[in-house]
């Protein structure tokens, strides 16, 4: 497993392999374009600073004093890719800034957990690169869901079918970002719950699910149970390590979601 095919992941920042990120600017173009590893801030996407040949270059003098950046550092300079990694092989994130800012927008998380059934879900300290979904973006899943899902996309294609990634790992900090966003347009906790999980209870957090679609068919709709691909997947997921997380009916209430898979951690 080579670095370059590894996001490095704190609490506050996740440090990208060099040449996946897009520039945005002259400045952080010429920056970028020798970089070993780009920082990129969680919260909100923006590029702090790249490091190459070891050291670290702030994009801006502002961003010298970052939050996290000393402990992505450490990060950086100990971590060691193992060549076949089990699920005990991945340490996980804490998980007290998550309920500092569940607290701060008005989520009980213990109500939350009590009502739905799931539970909070830590993010993985680094994912592997699995390939890149349909709009090409880098596809980032847990060591051994990255091994399953390239595997069992390869059988379905010798079978005559097309599986497709539309997301896989999504940060705690995206989904709250959803929320923060939803708030400042006067929605109200509740109603948001109807339609968004609350940010820590994803399975997308844990880098082990993963939404799939198929070509010509619209990402994450209801027909998808209709296609070739999901009657394959019916039949050979579990072979795979992959099962349907929210089938009609599931007791979390969580709307059916017949694209979105899961590998099964025991």
């Amino acid at each position: 497993m080579r670095a370059g095919d590894i996001l490095l992941n704190t609490a506050r920042i996740e440090a990208w392999p060099g040449g996946l990120l897009r520039a945005r600017g002259n400045h952080d173009a010429r920056l970028l374009a020798g970089a070993d590893r780009v920082l990129r801030r969680k919260q909100d996407g923006r590029y702090l600073a790249v490091v190459a040949d070891g050291a670290l270059q702030p994009l801006r003098p502002i961003f010298a004093s970052a939050p996290g950046l000393d402990e992505t550092m450490t990060l950086i300079a100990g971590f060691r890719p193992h060549r076949r990694p089990g699920m005990e092989a991945v340490p996980l994130l804490p998980l007290q800034r998550l309920r500092e800012r569940l607290d701060q927008i008005g989520i009980d998380g213990d109500d939350y957990a009590a009502r739905t059934g799931l539970a909070l879900v830590p993010e993985p300290q680094w994912l592997v690169l699995a390939g890149f979904d349909r709009f090409r973006r880098p596809l980032w899943l847990h060591a051994d869901a990255a091994l399953a899902w390239t595997g069992m996309q390869a059988d379905a294609l010798r079978d005559g079918v097309v599986l497709e990634a539309i997301s896989g790992y999504r940060s705690h900090d995206y989904q709250l970002g959803i929320f923060e966003r939803k708030l400042a347009q006067g929605q109200a906790v509740d109603g948001i719950l109807t339609v968004n999980a609350a940010p820590g209870y994803s399975e997308h957090h844990s880098g082990l699910a993963l939404d799939i679609g198929t070509p010509d068919e619209p990402p994450a709709e209801e027909s998808f149970e209709a296609t070739p691909a999901f009657a394959w997947l019916q039949a050979n997921a579990g072979a795979h390590g992959f099962g349907l997380s929210y089938p009609r009916g599931n007791p979390h209430g969580i709307a059916y979601d017949p694209w979105h898979w899961a590998l099964a951690t025991a």
